[in-house]
């Protein structure tokens, strides 16, 4: 009975050290969670706002959507930096606890695929409408995660 119970142990053992290591991953985040809102996330939601909607002043109305296909660039490319954040946001490093942070950057990133294609459509009322949309997809998420807490 002694001798079966030392060959098991050593089969537990045994066994236990034929599990495959993990593989190192490939990637190594550079900037933190905070970093990549202030540095990257920020930066671009600000080339949308400022490429939607129109200013009235007493003096008229500016529009400000783009009027040259390189603006339109600059918003398809906004968009598309956002929408590859959200990846990187959900990935190990950064990701956060509980499914409120993936729900809200799936949030984030269907709405930045929407404005992509706005952008190549040059589509200034979808683009404002959408705007309107990342506003509150970044709202939700600073009502859950304050900027301190990233």
């Amino acid at each position: 009975m002694v001798m079966a119970r030392a060959f098991v142990l050593f089969l537990i053992f045994v066994l236990a050290g034929c599990e495959e290591p993990s593989e190192p991953q490939p990637y190594k985040p550079i900037a933190d969670s905070k970093q990549m809102m202030n540095w990257i996330l920020d930066p671009q939601a600000d080339v949308i706002w400022g490429s939607a909607g129109a200013i009235i002043t007493i003096e008229g109305t500016q529009d400000l959507a783009p009027t040259t296909q390189e603006g339109w660039d600059n918003v398809r490319n906004a968009a598309a930096t956002i929408a590859e954040v959200s990846n990187v946001l959900m990935m190990p490093g950064h990701a956060r606890a509980g499914a409120d942070w993936i729900e809200i950057l799936q949030g984030l990133q269907a709405t930045a695929v929407q404005l992509i294609d706005a952008a190549e459509r040059q589509d200034a009322d979808a683009v404002f409408d959408l705007g309107g949309q990342l506003y509150n997809v970044c709202v939700a998420c600073h009502q859950l995660y304050v900027l301190t807490d990233l």
